[in-house]
């Protein structure tokens, strides 16, 4: 059985998201939902391979963006491809805005389980040789396709002071800052989550 089968993840009931109050699309408004998500007595950790098919549950996801201002005050973006040989086969050849993945049960002894599975998957991913902010600002919930019917995206900027943030690992394909508008402009070849950050938030 292979580590995608076997991995337990971090989920949350889709009626208790419901019960925080349902959106389509991206929300700002996280103070009104991660109290309650994040709270240890409403997540559990259970199959991957089974949650991946189960509405019921929505495995919670933190998406970081990387955005570099340069001195003309013009806005670029990190972006990358999925390889074939990702672990969400409906996202591969999609190219993406976000970094990050799964909160899993190796993250379930931290005082805070969802900061250290973030920080996690960053550190398998990506380097960012440079100085930076972060901030949350928003959720992602998009029951439009099979993909975002099982997943809530938690959403993070960083930004960066250089445009120094590079992968790690050979599946983020083709990585680089790109201006946000040239991005825009080619907003159908991401995938759904990020086309939804992209128009939230960095559309003029």
């Amino acid at each position: 059985m292979s580590t995608v089968q076997t991995e337990q993840v971090m989920v949350v009931k889709t009626e208790l998201f419901h019960s925080c109050g349902y959106f389509q699309g991206f929300c700002p408004e996280t103070e009104k939902y991660l109290a309650t998500l994040l709270d240890e007595a409403n997540t559990q950790y259970l199959p991957r391979s089974e949650m991946e098919e189960d509405p019921g549950f929505k495995q919670l996801i933190p998406y970081c963006l990387f955005r570099y201002t340069d001195a003309e005050g013009n806005t670029h973006v990190f972006q990358y491809t999925r390889g074939k040989g990702g672990g969400e086969s409906r996202l591969r050849a999609k190219k993406s805005i976000g970094i990050g993945g799964h909160i899993s049960t190796v993250d379930a002894n931290e005082n805070s389980p969802y900061d250290q599975g973030m920080q996690r998957e960053l550190e398998e991913e990506i380097d960012i040789d440079c100085q930076f902010t972060q901030k949350l600002v928003g959720l992602i919930n998009d029951d439009q396709n099979d993909v975002g019917k099982v997943h809530l995206g938690i959403v993070h900027i960083f930004d960066v002071d250089q445009p120094k943030v590079s992968a790690r690992e050979a599946e983020i394909s083709d990585a680089g800052f790109l201006p946000a508008d040239e991005i825009l402009a080619d907003l159908d070849s991401y995938e759904t989550w990020s086309q939804i950050c992209l128009k939230s938030l960095f559309a003029k």
